[in-house]
């Protein structure tokens, strides 16, 4: 039996009585804050096409910045824009992708690639990305959808990380990769 201080529920996924108003695992899902609550609700209000169009406009953006920045020209004694490079001297994974971009968009891989080879590697696969997400949201489109899996994701880090050491050795034939 029950004592006052023990209230029995049933609970309607477990054949008996439940001792206590939340025991152990059970417990109330925590509520979301304001902030979550309005974005959520914002998000199920907002049209279907918005999402594609928010993130093209972002890729327009960057392309924009890109082409108007022209970051091919800066000059050799132009001091870094980069905080890494400029307080260690060591070349970021990132460092030489704007460049690989505009390389990009006026056409020239090669020299794209030597500026930084994974972006170039990555860009085709993050544009067919996008198209087929924007193409199945916005049209129905059933393009076959690139699922990477942890271990893939897992090793193109690694593989990044390992060049990005690589184009900071000062001898051949790792200089070559020096941007």
């Amino acid at each position: 039996m029950s004592s006052a201080t023990d209230p029995v529920a049933v609970h309607p996924q477990i054949d008996g009585p439940v001792h206590g108003p939340y025991p152990p695992p059970y417990f109330e899902p925590a509520q979301p804050d304001r902030v979550t609550r309005f974005v959520q609700r914002k998000w199920r209000e907002s049209p279907i096409w918005v999402a594609p169009a928010a993130m093209l406009v972002c890729m327009a953006g960057a392309v924009g910045y890109t082409l108007a920045t022209h970051p091919t020209e800066a000059n050799a004694g132009a001091a870094p824009s980069c905080l890494l490079k400029y307080t260690t001297g060591f070349i970021c994974p990132g460092c030489g992708g704007t460049r690989a971009a505009w390389y990009l968009l006026h056409g020239d891989i090669p020299a794209a690639a030597r500026h930084h080879a994974l972006f170039v590697f990555v860009v085709p696969f993050l544009l067919y990305m996008y198209v087929a997400w924007a193409g199945r949201r916005l049209f129905g489109w059933r393009l076959p959808q690139l699922n990477l899996s942890p271990a893939v994701i897992g090793g193109f880090i690694a593989v990044w990380g390992v060049w990005s050491v690589l184009r900071n050795l000062p001898w051949a034939p790792f200089a070559a990769f020096y941007v």
